[in-house]
């Protein structure tokens, strides 16, 4: 593991198990080992489309 400082905080989420499944899938495609780092490309990606989306009605 690296050593550098991270902005990190530790959250714990119930999901179903297809959705553990899914973001197992997506974490091997991505070649992640952490299914906290998904989440953080999922979340990262939504952010971006919806700040698209936002600007787009100005």
């Amino acid at each position: 593991m690296r050593t550098d400082k991270k902005n990190l905080r530790r959250i714990s989420v119930v999901v179903t198990a297809q959705t553990k499944s899914n973001l197992e899938r997506l974490a091997a495609v991505s070649g992640y080992k952490e299914l906290g780092r998904v989440v953080d490309k999922l979340t990262r990606e939504k952010m971006i489309s919806l700040h698209v989306k936002e600007n787009d009605h100005d």
